[in-house]
């Protein structure tokens, strides 16, 4: 996510590395880079345009304070523009209501479906009663896949089947809801296109006879230009409330995420990565300009870490360390909660200075799979008692997972290492911590 346009602004603030002041001629130069790096990440050329001159008006009526180079200074200023570009602060989704009524709509391929799933768990996650309604009534299999993700998530469904109304099917869901005391209604509607007048009729039909708390208008951020042209002629007919960004883990170039909130006048709500149902996050428009710039973005990792990991279990795990009995079932306990975090790649990122180091290397999601397999090609004895997988217990765990003999034993030492230094930390009253280390351990 925003890779190149990271890069490229790195390479723009080099312009003023080693200058002693800011004059018209060195920020002209950077300047110039940073439209062009806005440019290429295929944001609206008048909103580039506006930005940058934002960007000089600013830095030439700043004065540098001696501790301060002038790089740094313009680096503060344009994080201070993308911030305000981008909606300047969170704003969080309208679930007041009873019940709460959330309409979801876009293009076809935006990822409603998957999002509708997604915001449901979020929504459950914070003790909301939530229905979801199936109101897609032209796509094979959409109400299949909205009963698959409400049952991962353990949603109820409401969905008609043999009724091609979808009005209807919305109205019908609201009074379910009513009855059956849900506290919100997620309507996932079709996908439809702007040029398509008579989808466009009837997805204001649904809206008009729901009466929403909450429409929101999902976008592929891949179709970078044409997601905010879209969400223009989009917003035009609906008047929706805020905008989600879907597939930001893909090969976008970010100029949607940057654009959109200038050209439409809404704010974007949630950004969505990946097809895990817990890969949805609050969109904070400071914490991305953080992130495009390099700077990391420590807060909404802390924030992943402490959803994901469960404290009873954590508690558990702390027990089991302090007993010296921290055995490879407490292990891959650890590494499913590690995994619920996200996008590996993405989390990196959100490390100050890592983003850039780690810009060409490939993090593979499935980094952790050849430890599972080994871990899971032991006997429930050998897990619950490690010290006893002798040498010969090594090379049947080896051939059973697939792996080298090798693998096996960097395993193994990684584990006793790892068991060792979280003993000691436990014994200094600092187990908890020493339980983020076996993310180490998934890099190796």
């Amino acid at each position: 996510m925003f890779e190149n346009l990271s890069t490229t602004l790195d390479r723009a603030f080099k312009t003023l590395k080693g200058q002693g002041r800011i004059t018209d001629i060195n920020v002209a130069a950077t300047v110039k880079e940073i439209r062009k790096a806005l440019v290429d990440a295929d944001v609206n050329y008048k909103v580039a345009k506006t930005v940058t001159d934002k960007i000089r008006d600013e830095a030439m009526g700043r004065k540098v304070l001696i501790a301060v180079e002038p790089g740094q200074l313009l680096v503060k200023i344009v994080h201070e523009e993308l911030t305000q570009l981008m909606g300047g602060r969170l704003q969080d989704i309208n679930v007041k209501g009873e019940p709460a009524v959330v309409l979801i709509a876009g293009l076809q391929g935006s990822g409603k479906t998957t999002f509708s799933g997604k915001l449901a768990n979020y929504l459950k996650k914070q003790n909301r009663n939530v229905l979801l309604a199936a109101c897609d009534i032209y796509r094979p299999a959409a109400i299949d896949q909205l009963k698959v993700l409400g049952q991962q998530v353990g949603v109820d469904v409401y969905a008609e089947p043999e009724n091609k109304n979808a009005v209807q099917i919305a109205r019908n869901a609201i009074q379910f809801a009513k009855a059956n005391n849900k506290k919100v209604v997620i309507v996932d509607t079709a996908g439809r296109l702007a040029v398509d007048e008579q989808m466009m009729r009837e997805i204001e039909e649904v809206k008009k006879a729901v009466q929403p708390t909450e429409t929101l208008f999902v976008v592929d951020s891949m179709t970078g230009q044409d997601a905010v042209n879209t969400a223009k002629t989009f917003n035009d007919r609906l008047n929706f409330d805020g905008v989600v960004l879907t597939k930001l883990d893909g090969d976008t170039r970010g100029g949607a995420a940057l654009s959109i909130r200038s050209v439409v006048d809404k704010p974007i709500k949630f950004i969505s990565t990946g097809e895990k149902m817990e890969a949805i996050d609050l969109f904070y428009p400071e914490r991305m300009a953080s992130r495009i710039l390099g700077m990391g973005d420590v807060l909404s990792l802390v924030e992943k870490a402490q959803q994901a990991f469960d404290e009873d279990e954590a508690r558990r795990i702390n027990q089991q360390i302090r007993k010296n009995q921290f055995n490879f079932d407490d292990f891959l306990s650890q590494l499913d909660q590690i995994k619920k975090m996200g996008n590996i790649k993405d989390l990196v990122s959100m490390i100050p200075g890592v983003s850039n180091m780690m810009k060409d290397v490939e993090i593979d999601d499935d980094a952790f799979t050849p430890i599972e397999a080994i871990i899971k090609s032991m006997t429930k004895k050998e897990r619950a008692n490690p010290d006893m997988i002798d040498g010969s217990r090594r090379q049947r765990i080896a051939k059973g997972s697939g792996t080298s003999i090798q693998q096996v034993n960097n395993l193994m030492k990684q584990f006793n290492d790892m068991r060792k230094m979280m003993r000691t930390m436990s014994k200094m009253g600092t187990g908890n911590e020493a339980l983020r280390n076996i993310k180490n351990m998934g890099k190796r």
